[in-house]
């Protein structure tokens, strides 16, 4: 930014919120920006990176000790090698309550030698079963990937390696509820899914292979904080206010709507909305 710019009285403050706003986590600061919120003693904190662990005795799990609402966060993740039947490890955002929203990316282990699935889903109001699954590209056992979630007033997209693999669009013209009001904290946590996790729970857990270990690192989160007792209208709400909200970001450019077409047209295994087995009457928000 030019330093003529920062001289002026709004222009510093402008500055001052946005240094407010973006939180590159080490993990150095792991314990200052984030919390165990079960397990704590399966959580392993290296100066680079974090290891979560389950094991026959639990799996773990972590979240962020603020909530925010529309902006951008990253996580670089390498997942369990080997054998990961049954487990799964996420990264996601959610609030709290019943009524709660949530965005997540859930991995499903699998058979050694056989992809991971990555089911994504989007509750909204307390409303989920929106599930989506995907193949990879890659083999994320091997080395890291950065797994991303953008959301603002017009959509949430979640992202691989800043690749897009879904978009879910406000259509509150349809009465489909939309995350728009509660703060979501950020986790990350690994467990035991052995019921439904791999090919519908016919394979199970092989608890000869423990402990499984998921390794988070590179913690990035560019999102507008939100305390309990502030109105998010108007902290985060107000409209071209924040970067989220620039005109070009209501959808996706060229670029990017030919890579989510390619992921679709190659790496979709599962769409909710082409499920009229489960559903007898597909949600609106498909339609």
């Amino acid at each position: 930014m030019a330093r003529w710019l920062l001289h002026s009285k709004p222009m510093r403050l402008l500055h001052c919120l946005l240094i407010l706003l973006v939180w590159s986590v080490s993990c150095t600061d792991f314990d200052d920006l984030f919390q165990s919120n079960w397990s704590p003693d399966h959580i392993l904190i290296q100066q680079d990176h974090v290891n979560l662990t389950l094991d026959s005795v639990s799996g773990c799990g972590f979240e962020s000790k603020k909530k925010y609402l529309f902006g951008k966060a990253s996580v670089q993740i390498k997942l369990v090698e080997g054998d990961s039947s049954g487990t799964v490890t996420a990264f996601y955002m959610a609030s709290e309550g019943p009524n709660h929203d949530e965005l997540d990316f859930e991995f499903l282990g699998n058979l050694s030698g056989q992809p991971y699935l990555v089911q994504t889903n989007v509750y909204a109001n307390g409303t989920g079963n929106r599930e989506q699954r995907h193949t990879l590209w890659f083999d994320p056992t091997t080395d890291f990937h950065t797994y991303s979630l953008f959301w603002n007033r017009h959509s949430i997209v979640f992202l691989v390696d800043n690749i897009p693999i879904r978009v879910f669009e406000t259509k509150g013209e349809s009465g489909v509820a939309y995350p728009r009001n509660q703060a979501m904290g950020f986790r990350g946590s690994i467990w035991n899914a052995g019921d439904w996790a791999t090919q519908g729970g016919r394979v199970k857990t092989n608890w000869s292979n423990a402990p499984f270990v998921a390794t988070f690192r590179s913690f990035d989160i560019k999102a507008c904080e939100l305390e309990p007792e502030e109105d998010a209208e108007a902290k985060c709400g107000m409209p071209r206010q924040f970067w989220w909200d620039k005109p070009s970001l209501r959808g996706l450019t060229r670029h990017k709507a030919h890579q989510l077409k390619w992921v679709r047209a190659r790496h979709l295994v599962y769409d909710y909305c082409k499920d009229s087995v489960r559903f007898t009457e597909l949600p609106r928000e498909c339609t």
